[in-house]
């Protein structure tokens, strides 16, 4: 990267910085004749210097010159204006220089403003860019949070100095310029003494401002420190939390911002002794000439207007002056900033740039074996992984890798995965080193795969199909506004420097995932899934997720309709009893006393708590109904019974996860208000505390919680208010409350309770289960089973995939790799975090997959359970970085066979 920022700038802002210094010059003459003015309107119109008569007149606006040889030129004699005519004239005159003058700072200030952003996109995305080129080996050296500040924080000064670097000093020191020569051509002596404050001020302040930048970088460093070491706490709270180190975490976070603190304290402390300084001389100016220049004008060798004016012109000299120092610190500051980040950027060596050049070109099958050629790999403290190793792969090979942790197998998979470099050695394909290949050929012939997995912020499916979108192979048309905009993106990409793709594009590669479309991709989709038994999991979260049904109106209409086809298989299994439906005119008993009395569910938490508190229809209707005392009772008893029973539990114990109406929190709470409120009668007890006893009952389920508290005669009155709920709503709680109706999708359920339009019943100890197993069934029977898994695919994984399990994720990992068709797998342990069941029914899974049809690619796969060799044609073992044996087998599974491996 170019090391000096004023060469960077101007390498990429020449021709925008050239029109702008012009059209500062230009700036100058309007701000040079505002000075002018006010003399001209003091002495003449108002002091009456050349109307000495009654009636005098001036000419306004004259236009003549003088030309050798032709002498006085008239082009124009002007307006001949009285005294008051003149004034006003002149003053209107003035005002249309304040208004040029602010147009031009206003035309000035835009531009500047574009012409940074517009680099530090540039910047930005060179950085970002270079990131993508850094040597595999150095990600293990850098915090991913302080590249990131970088990029984001310390480059933003860059893009404000962008428009300044240039234009700035013109502009300011013009203007300082430009005040001075007026202040001199009006008095010497006044203009002497100008001069020499501004040449201290120019001396003495950047020296004594150093120190602020010596401040300033250290302010930077560490707060960069601090960003990369809060998201080591974030990545590494497990490891905190279960060695008890909290504490020591924040002494050190406490040390470091004591650290941050002196250093601002110093910088504040330094940066307005400056000011001041700074200030003092600013002011001393006017002391002087208020005192001489007065001294000159009764002395008679300056006139009123003169003082008037050099005053007026030195109001403007001390801003450009003090911003122009304000800007030399600014460029010291920021060069020390792009210096440093130079210095964490310019890592060697850099993948090409053109090993990385976007191809929508499918890539060629690649010729030839993968080979690893006396191939050794280091760590980071040089110890040797893998030394001296050769091993060749030819296409349609299966190769298994064994010999454990640390033997080196894992090292040598991610050399021919690309994710670490030989130190020496090199891994060919054919004849070509795979480091020479460009990534659109590597990236796409060549899938990897392990048990180090990124899930990527975003849906499920975006992350399944991350690995077929390399380039955008379709062209999006734009109308109206939005190609107007499109226009405008290309246009400023191109002047920023940044590709212009198009992220709207298609970018998913059909043909590398053997597909020819949407249609045949989701087959295969289905197919890998299946393969790496991943999609009962999927099924699962879309099943648990919401829907909008007014956007899949047809799918919602088609859950409402599959809810008989249930009740129907329910029956012809004999399993009625498994699922309680809800029944407008009968009370669920498998649903809380809340559903049973809303029969409904509760759209806005917030809304439905304060509503409870503090809304008096909920009091109303409960005394209405006859509820009221009787929930209050009810609401007693099931404190006391949890009370007696959980007092004495840990808050982790797995009973209070029976629990529906109160946690491990609550329960001092409540045994402090019992003994409040036990036996004395509901009309002495407090609104707040009646409300916290009753909202009790609301999450007592009877066949679960069994305190015996639901009577037949009680589960009638509350079906009996039902309808004061659903028709007596107040107009200020609508939508606080989604009811059942049979034949009605409800928006805020899950797809599986719109499915059951009941709750399961506690009679049988498998019955989620078994309800799961019946639901995916009518699922394919109907045709729904590919819309579900559809809703699944568009499941958001959360920050790095954290919503997702750790096996659920490597599940996910492996099932990217398979997704597309390349020539050679290389499998590092990728599914360490499942059980070795599920991994052998995985790999043997795996193989049948690519074993299908015609494709044989080549199989290496780094084994953590010997027994499993039997499915590769080779095995290569490994122990303590070296080769020490290779098997041929020969007793191996046919083509035909691998099918039924899998079963």
């Amino acid at each position: 990267m170019e090391p000096r920022l004023s060469r960077y700038i101007w390498t990429h802002t020449r021709k925008q910085q050239l029109w702008i210094l012009l059209v500062v010059a230009l700036s100058m003459i309007p701000y040079f004749l505002s000075f002018d003015l006010p003399k001209q309107i003091v002495n003449g119109p108002i002091q009456g210097q050349g109307f000495e008569g009654p009636g005098s007149t001036q000419p306004f606006l004259p236009i003549s010159f003088s030309l050798p040889f032709f002498g006085e030129i008239n082009l124009f004699s002007g307006f001949q204006l009285e005294r008051e005519g003149m004034l006003l004239a002149l003053s209107l005159v003035f005002l249309l220089l304040v208004i040029i003058n602010g147009l031009f700072k206003f035309y000035i200030n835009t531009y500047k403003g574009r012409l940074g952003e517009r680099l530090l996109r540039r910047i930005r995305f060179e950085l970002i860019d270079r990131v993508l080129r850094f040597p595999p080996g150095h990600f293990k050296r850098v915090k991913p949070a302080e590249i990131a500040t970088m990029i984001k924080d310390e480059v933003e000064p860059m893009g404000g100095f962008t428009g300044d670097a240039f234009v700035q000093p013109a502009l300011l020191g013009g203007q300082a310029l430009t005040a001075l020569i007026f202040i001199l051509l009006q008095s010497f002596w006044l203009g002497i003494i100008a001069a020499v404050i501004v040449a201290v001020q120019a001396v003495i302040i950047p020296r004594m401002r150093r120190r602020l930048l010596v401040l300033g970088r250290e302010r930077q460093l560490t707060a960069r420190e601090l960003s990369g070491r809060v998201s080591e706490i974030v990545d590494g709270i497990g490891t905190i939390r279960g060695h008890d180190t909290s504490n020591y975490e924040r002494a050190d976070i406490a040390a470091r911002l004591g650290r941050i603190f002196k250093i601002r304290y110093d910088l504040y402390e330094w940066k307005f002794l400056v000011k001041f300084l700074n200030n003092f001389l600013a002011q001393v100016t006017p002391f002087l000439f208020y005192s001489i220049g007065g001294y000159f004008a009764l002395q008679g060798r300056l006139d009123i207007g003169q003082l008037v004016a050099v005053i007026g012109a030195y109001k403007d000299l001390p801003g450009p002056l003090k911003e122009l120092i304000d800007w030399d610190q600014a460029r010291q500051d920021v060069q020390v900033k792009y210096a440093q980040v130079v210095e964490q950027f310019s890592v060697e060596p850099l993948i090409d740039a053109k090993v990385q050049e976007v191809s929508a070109a499918p890539a060629p099958p690649l010729a030839g074996p993968l080979a690893a050629v006396n191939l050794t790999v280091a760590d980071d403290g040089g110890s040797k992984v893998v030394e001296h190793v050769s091993l060749q792969v030819h296409p349609g090979e299966a190769v298994a890798v064994t010999g454990g942790s640390g033997g080196g197998g894992e090292a040598l998979a991610e050399a021919f995965g690309r994710l670490i470099w030989p130190t020496s050695g090199r891994i060919l394909v054919g004849d070509v080193d795979v480091h020479d290949l460009p990534e659109s050929i590597t990236g796409r012939r060549i899938s990897y795969a392990s048990s180090e997995v990124y899930t990527f912020h975003g849906s499920l499916g975006d992350n399944l199909l991350y690995g077929l979108k390399h380039a955008p192979l379709t062209e999006t048309v734009y109308e109206g506004d939005k190609a107007a905009h499109r226009r405008w993106e290309l246009l400023e990409a191109k002047l920023a420097g940044n590709p212009s793709f198009d992220l709207n594009s298609d970018w998913i590669d059909y043909e590398a995932a053997d597909a020819t479309g949407p249609d045949d991709l989701f087959a295969r989709i289905k197919a890998v899934l299946d393969a790496v038994l991943l999609t009962n999991d999927i099924t699962a979260l879309a099943v648990r997720s919401t829907i909008n049904p007014v956007e899949h109106e047809a799918f919602a209409g088609e859950i409402v309709a599959m809810r008989s086809a249930l009740r129907r298989r329910l029956e012809a299994e004999k399993l009625s009893d498994l699922v309680v439906f809800f029944e407008p005119g009968s009370y669920n008993v498998e649903a809380t006393v809340g559903e049973n009395l809303l029969f409904g569910t509760v759209t806005d938490t917030v809304r439905w708590e304060k509503a409870l508190e503090s809304h008096p229809f909920f009091k109303t209707v409960l005394k209405r109904a006859g509820l009221h005392e009787t929930f209050y009772g009810m609401g007693l008893e099931i404190a006391e019974n949890v009370v007696e029973l959980f007092r004495d539990l840990p808050p982790d114990h797995p009973f209070f996860q029976q629990l529906t109406f109160m946690t491990a929190e609550d329960i001092p709470v409540y045994e402090a208000l019992l003994q409040k409120v036990r036996g004395r009668p509901i009309e002495d007890v407090s609104e707040e505390d009646t409300i916290k006893i009753i909202r009790l009952c609301f999450g007592y389920i009877e066949p679960r919680h069994r305190f015996g508290l639901l009577t037949d005669d009680l589960m009638n009155k509350i079906v009996e208010a039902r309808s004061e709920f659903s028709e007596g709503l107040p107009a200020d709680l609508v939508g606080i409350i989604e009811h059942y109706q049979p034949n009605r999708y409800m928006a805020s359920a899950s797809i599986i309770d719109n499915v059951l339009f009941g709750r399961i019943g506690h009679k049988h100890t498998d019955g989620s289960e078994r309800i799961r197993a019946i639901v995916r069934d009518l699922f394919e029977s109907l045709g729904l089973y590919n819309k579900v898994l559809a809703f699944g695919l568009d499941f958001n994984v959360g920050a790095g995939g954290k919503r997702l399990t750790a096996g659920q994720r490597q599940k996910l990992n492996l099932a990217r790799a398979l997704i597309r068709v390349s020539d050679f797998y290389i499998f590092n342990q990728p599914l360490l975090a499942l059980d070795q069941r599920t991994q052998d029914q995985i790999t043997r899974n795996v193989f049948a997959f690519l074993r299908e049809g015609e494709r044989r690619p080549a199989i290496v796969w780094v084994l953590s359970n010997p027994a499993l060799s039997e499915l590769f044609d080779r095995v290569a073992h490994f122990e303590n970085g070296r080769l020490v044996q290779e098997d041929a087998l020969e007793e191996r599974p046919k083509d035909s066979d691998y099918k039924e491996l899998a079963s």
